[in-house]
Formats: structure tokens, sequence, C-alpha cells
């Protein structure tokens, strides 16, 4: 049983509930013992790529390797309507596969270095194969904001930073613009 963590996200939707709603019908598609985290509303990223998004995070433990469980993610995305035309655009539904228990795919020196591109790189380089954990988990607030509703204790095989501590150490402004939200009809 593989415990594997996914970043759920949407912003295409009419509202912010209509986003979620997204979310939440993708969490019932991806199959697994799931757990799902609170929904955040969250700024596009990068700054200014569209509007405001709904995230989550899910634990899903499933009986199958990470590539299986991406391969499941993209299909779960194919139904929703997502189309891959734009690098960090507006989305319909995102869903990622940000770790995969302790495994380090495809290897530690390759994930350590998609770690440490610089910005330009990072908008401008994506990897060609499955690497894990995703190389910017440890910067993203609309990740960690959401991770730390379900998984808060799980820790960065490489770095052995524990989803809170790696919270803890985003900059005050990016934590702030992460907000908690409601999901529709709760």
């Amino acid at each position: 049983m593989t415990l594997h963590l996914v970043a759920l996200g949407a912003n295409t939707g009419a509202t912010p509930a209509a986003n979620a709603r997204v979310l939440l019908r993708a969490v019932g598609r991806i199959g697994g013992a799931v757990a799902l985290s609170r929904a955040w509303a969250t700024p596009a990223w990068p700054p200014g790529a569209g509007p405001d998004f709904v995230n989550a995070a899910a634990v899903i433990h499933a009986p199958i390797p990470p590539a299986a469980m991406l391969a499941r993610l993209a299909r779960v995305e194919a139904r929703a309507g997502r189309v891959r035309d734009r690098r960090w655009g507006p989305r319909i539904l995102d869903l990622d596969l940000v770790a995969a228990g302790q495994l380090v795919r495809p290897d530690p020196a390759t994930v350590r270095r998609w770690i440490g591109l610089d910005a330009d790189a990072q908008a401008r380089d994506a990897p060609e194969t499955l690497i894990l954990p995703h190389p910017r988990l440890q910067d993203r607030a609309f990740v960690l904001g959401p991770l730390g509703d379900v998984a808060p204790r799980w820790r960065h095989p490489l770095t052995g930073r524990s989803v809170a501590a790696m919270w803890a150490a985003l900059p005050g402004h990016a934590r702030a613009a992460a907000r908690p939200m409601p999901w529709p009809g709760v």
C-alpha cells in the first residue's frame, strides 16, 4: 500500500464554490482510501497568471506504484476537460502527485537538481519524467497549507523537514495569502 500525496487545484469556474465542487468530484474519481484537506483559496501561480485558485490536498492509500497513480490523475483531469495548452495557466482541474511515501524518483541527485533550479529555469523547463517528491513542494503555500491539514508530519525524504516545518518556513505573506474556506454545502 503506497501513501500518495496529491495536490488539487481549480480556477476556471464561475465562482470559488464551483471550483471547489470540481475538486470534490475529482477526489471521488481518483479512488483509494482518501483523506481530504479543507478547501483553500489561494492566488494564482505565478502571480497574475489567472483567477485565484481553490486548492486542496489528499492523502490516498492505494496499492499502485507512483507512475500508475500519475496516470490515474491524468485520466481524471482529462475527464474533467483539462487541456494542457500553457504552462502555469488557468486550469479547470490540476492534480499533482507531490509525493509517494518516502520514494525519491528518479534519484536523489536529479531531484536536488530540479529543486535548485532558478526562477527562469522553473518557468521554462519541465521534467520529462516523474520527479518525486515534487521539486517545488517546499516553496508553495497552495500545496503546503492543504497538506498540513492531512499530512502535517510527513517528512521530505531528502531534507527531513515535515510539512508543518516547511509551512512555517514560508514567508509570512505567502502563508497569509493561502486561506482556508468552506467546502460548498458544508
